[in-house]
């Protein structure tokens, strides 16, 4: 009898019949369990179908990957569907040519993707891979038919797990139980996962704000690690830093995870000042969680001067509109405030967005009244209906004025009776204000 049918023999009296097959191969650990759930059987339409039909056919294995298996885990159906399969690139290639599928967008085929079109719905497909060199921000891979050694490149637990077809599920490192304890681990070593793309750092931030419970429920050692190799993060390219910030800033415990960015000295690569006004910070949080700032919001409460929001804009290269609204949030949160004659007015308000004639004016009005915390104000404006002023240069030209000089002047002085009128005066009423 040869060794391999042997240690079969003497692992099939003590294990359970699922885990004999995985005891053989290798002998290695694997906890497995069935899902099915109403969210995982939905995913299952026509291109889905398709795809999976063309991969038993070739006998390849094909599995869901990464954050749609933690999502269908937490009973959420995923937005997006990463796959995972043993078909190499030029096999999937090939089977999706013969079943005449057509693929689309060939940039990822040298890191193992390739993206099929099936039923007006696109489906990535990922070799299975091991990292062979990395340089803390890109990798070289090489193929590989070991659903495990794929596993051990992933970056956390949660992110870790696969999904079979069938609604079996493969977890490897304890992705499953982390999950179920909203508890937040590296695989493997958290140095070793950091320093393969330090980017993972921010990622952590992340998924601990979409997972943990509590707000301060880290592992000593993976804070130790983040630290250590914070500096990494200073190769990381400006606009994958602001994607996994913005990320992170929409999720739970935000004050908290910033606030720790700072204790860990990880603000300077970041892009954030390292004196970084975290109380203020802490309180605009506090105050606007409830009504869903958006994310410059929030950073913005950290910039104490404009001078930041352009260094912040260097490194992270947010867009116009994200910088135009630090630059409009730093300079306004404390001159632009409730009347102190009428605090419950928001008049001051209405008439900046009056006066500023822009049109993301009153977007940027509904985000200071979040960072001040004005929620009665921002229910008020969120009413109210921006007042057309009733008056034109043709109307001034209509009863005699010709220079253009002078339509402007009176314009103006027309729309300041309009505004002391709180915007009621029609254009009658306006007009008999006007010297002919």
């Amino acid at each position: 009898m040869t060794m391999f049918l042997l240690y079969k023999q003497m692992w099939s009296r003590i294990l359970s019949p699922r885990l004999i097959s995985r005891a053989s191969f290798h002998l290695r650990s694997v906890f497995t369990m069935q899902l099915k759930t109403s969210e995982f059987q939905s995913l299952f339409n026509d291109g889905l179908n398709g795809l999976a039909e063309v991969f038993e056919k070739h006998q390849h294995e094909l599995r869901i990957a990464g954050g749609a298996v933690r999502d269908l885990l937490s009973g959420k159906r995923p937005e997006d569907i990463d796959f995972a399969t043993t078909a190499t690139p030029e096999e999937m290639k090939q089977m999706f040519q013969r079943a005449g599928i057509r693929m689309i967008n060939n940039k990822g085929e040298k890191h193992g993707t390739i993206t099929a079109r099936l039923h007006n719905e696109n489906f990535e497909v990922t070799t299975l891979r091991v990292d062979v060199q990395t340089d803390g921000r890109h990798a070289e891979v090489e193929f590989t038919t070991d659903w495990q050694k794929d596993a051990e490149r992933r970056d956390l637990t949660i992110n870790s797990m696969f999904l079979g077809l069938d609604g079996t599920l493969y977890d490897y490192f304890k992705g499953y139980e982390d999950l179920q304890n909203r508890k937040l681990r590296f695989v493997g070593n958290a140095e070793q996962r950091i320093q393969e793309d330090y980017l993972r750092i921010l990622r952590y931030f992340r998924f601990y704000g979409r997972v943990a419970l509590e707000p301060d429920d880290h592992e000593p050692e993976t804070l130790a690690a983040i630290k250590e190799n914070g500096r990494g993060l200073s190769a990381i390219s400006g606009e994958r830093i602001w994607g996994e910030l913005k990320k992170m800033v929409a999720g739970n415990h935000v004050a908290h995870l910033l606030e720790l960015m700072y204790s860990l000295e990880l603000a300077q690569y970041l892009g954030l000042p390292p004196d970084g006004n975290v109380e203020e910070m802490k309180r605009v949080w506090q105050n606007g969680k409830d009504h869903s700032p958006k994310p410059m919001t929030i950073l913005a409460s950290l910039l104490n001067c404009p001078e930041e929001v352009e260094k912040m804009d260097l490194r992270l290269k947010v867009s116009r509109e994200e910088k135009t609204l630090a630059l409009f949030l730093v300079k306004h949160r404390r001159e632009l405030r409730k009347s102190k004659d009428e605090p419950e007015s928001l008049k001051p308000f209405t008439d900046f967005i009056i006066d500023s004639r822009e049109m993301d004016s009153y977007n940027k009005v509904c985000e200071l009244l979040k960072y001040q915390g004005e929620a009665k104000l921002l229910a008020e404006v969120g009413r109210w209906s921006i007042p057309r002023f009733p008056i034109s240069g043709h109307d001034l030209r209509k009863i005699g004025f010709t220079s253009g000089k002078e339509i402007g002047a009176t314009l103006q002085k027309l729309r300041d009776i309009w505004k002391k009128s709180h915007y009621q005066m029609d254009k009658d009423e306006l007009l008999s204000h006007v010297e002919t």
